[in-house]
């Protein structure tokens, strides 16, 4: 049978336990995190900036020998990239949107301009204004690209969030401009719209038009879709997987590492070098027995959301993250959450808005909580809490 040196990033401990309702208690983290480490992946992700447990959870596994596998999810402003060195991670995977939908909705100075106030990029936004704020992230890219990799010193990958609804030349020159700095440019179809075919040619299409940087996948399952794309993928001549086990994840999940590596092998004979399929097995068996499995694609249940990140772009373009209009977006309320997701609640879905500092304190209240009790909130558990004065 023939090997392939192919990557393989787990998301199972960071973009996995995103899935609306998911939580990992600290052992259950730990334990899985021991237990992916030997199944010869290159690398697990997690995001220590987002609470305090998350930041623990990086000291603890450094100091359980894990150091070779652990992987920061960064923000990209220099205080994230700080925060991930002072914890001890020595590589990190720096993400930022490069489609025009979500690069309007996250560049504060043209939104604040009153011509763009509420819209979004199917208003007709002029050429020159996408222009510009492609340049703007770009600039932005780079300075913390840049700082990550010379004065902090450490390896970086780039994650290009929502690139396969990015435009292509934009996207050929952010690959251009990133790969001085990275080992790996990692190609997110961030809400599941690629397919098959169009996977191939795409990823085909990019390697004839850059050199010098490595292609990786993370690939969302929103129409069923992504272990095909995936594969598809790797036979155009990507290198590098980011997935979870078992498939789990925001919305209808990601790509499952453990159906990537299997379809390799029965589909096309290719085992990936340095995995133990075995451990593999036991890692998946792990996760079914506490129930935990991904929302089916196209279901309500896969429109819901907790990520802050994500509801804070539904707020005022509900195509940002949700590409299926019968859907009705759901929000919940746990360790993930941002001041968003509460902005949402009372304001698109009571119209009862409160002041910024109000959301904040709610954020920080129910981060603490969903902590504690090891679970999330729903909406009507917001308001009893809310009524009760918890937040005040």
């Amino acid at each position: 049978m023939e090997t392939l040196p192919l990557k393989i990033y787990d998301q199972t401990l960071r973009d996995g336990e995103q899935q609306a309702g998911i939580f990992f208690s600290y052992p259950t983290k730990q334990k899985l995190a021991h237990l992916i480490a030997q199944t010869g992946i290159n690398g697990f992700c997690i995001m220590p900036c987002v609470c305090k447990q998350e930041a623990d959870l990086a000291k603890t596994l450094l100091s359980e020998n894990l150091e070779n596998f652990l992987i920061a999810d960064t923000l990209m402003n220099k205080q994230s990239i700080d925060f991930a060195k002072d914890c001890g991670i020595r590589r990190i995977v720096l993400f930022n949107a490069l489609s025009d939908r979500l690069l309007f909705l996250r560049d504060s100075h043209i939104r604040s301009l009153n011509e763009f106030k509420g819209q979004t990029i199917d208003d007709n936004i002029p050429t020159q204004v996408i222009n510009k704020i492609r340049q703007n992230s770009i600039d932005l890219i780079v300075e913390n690209l840049r700082y990550a990799t010379t004065v902090a010193g450490l390896k970086v990958d780039f994650a290009a969030e929502d690139a396969s609804r990015a435009d292509f030349d934009f996207l050929v020159q952010c690959i251009r401009s990133f790969s001085p700095y990275i080992e790996n440019f990692i190609l997110c179809d961030t809400v599941g719209i690629l397919s098959p075919e169009k996977s191939y040619i795409w990823v085909n299409n990019l390697l004839q038009s850059t050199t010098g940087v490595a292609f990786g996948l993370h690939y969302h399952n929103d129409m069923g879709m992504a272990l095909e794309n995936t594969l598809q993928s790797l036979m155009a001549g990507a290198t590098l997987v980011s997935g979870t086990f078992n498939g789990i994840g925001e919305r209808a999940g990601n790509v499952s590492i453990e159906q990537v590596l299997n379809g390799l092998r029965v589909r096309f004979g290719i085992e990936v070098n340095a995995i133990n399929y075995d451990i593999v097995d036991r890692v998946t068996n792990y996760i079914e027995k506490l129930g935990i499995r991904p929302a089916t694609p196209y279901s309500q249940a896969a429109q819901r959301h907790e990520s802050g990140i994500h509801v804070n772009s539904l707020f005022s373009d509900p195509y940002s993250y949700a590409v299926f209009p019968h859907g009705t977006i759901d929000i919940i309320f746990g360790k993930w959450s941002g001041a968003s997701n509460f902005q949402y609640l009372f304001e698109k879905q009571l119209q009862n808005p409160q002041s910024r500092s109000q959301y904040e304190k709610m954020r920080s209240v129910i981060k603490s909580l969903a902590t504690e009790q090891e679970r999330y909130f729903t909406a009507n558990e917001i308001l009893d809490l809310w009524k009760n004065g918890v937040f005040e």
